[in-house]
């Protein structure tokens, strides 16, 4: 596997990591991920094998869009998307600034939950993507169903901008720039 291009120590948690998704050695991973019955926001409920991998492998391929398993002190733990929203998910919807980034995460489903433990992914998936100088602000579309992830999101500085129409659901388009992230991360410590 690729080494971890990201790494974070979580002082509870431990270690945090990001690698790029290798498609055709972590589908079945995925496939169990985001097929599960929690990922149903993921809308690939119904995907087989085959088609989760040429996903991930289409994501490979896109230069305005990429993937990374997140490890939990060396473990396979979750899943971050980062796209540039000018040109994938909100174009033509979110009036994409410079230094505006997309993001998606997914916490591996798990019959043996640990507290706090999505924040730290979130937090992980945030101090990622703000460790790129040319980051100024992260942009999501949650689902507007998903209540469980807009709490997560406003713990991590995220504000809802607007709910948008998209091919496959309602969103709440929420931003957070860095000043807004760091002062949330004040917020927990």
């Amino acid at each position: 596997m690729t080494a971890p291009l990201f790494t974070r120590t979580d002082p509870a948690l431990g270690e945090f990591s990001l690698r790029p998704v290798v498609p055709s050695a972590d589908a079945p991973l995925l496939h169990s991920w985001v097929t599960h019955p929690k990922a149903v926001f993921w809308l690939m409920q119904g995907h087989d094998l085959a088609a989760v991998e040429k996903e991930f492998a289409r994501m490979a391929a896109d230069p305005f869009h990429d993937a990374f398993i997140g490890l939990h002190n060396g473990t396979p733990a979750f899943l971050m998307e980062r796209y540039d929203p000018a040109h994938r998910e909100l174009a033509g919807i979110h009036a994409a600034e410079p230094g505006d980034v997309g993001m998606h995460f997914l916490a591996a489903p798990t019959d043996t939950p640990l507290h706090g433990f999505t924040l730290a992914v979130l937090t992980t998936v945030m101090e990622m993507l703000f460790d790129d100088p040319a980051t100024r602000r992260v942009v999501v579309e949650p689902d507007a169903r998903n209540t469980a992830v807009h709490a997560l999101n406003k713990a991590v500085g995220f504000e809802v901008r607007d709910t948008v129409s998209l091919p496959s659901k309602d969103a709440y388009l929420s931003t957070c720039t860095r000043d807004q992230f760091l002062a949330a991360q004040g917020d927990h410590r």
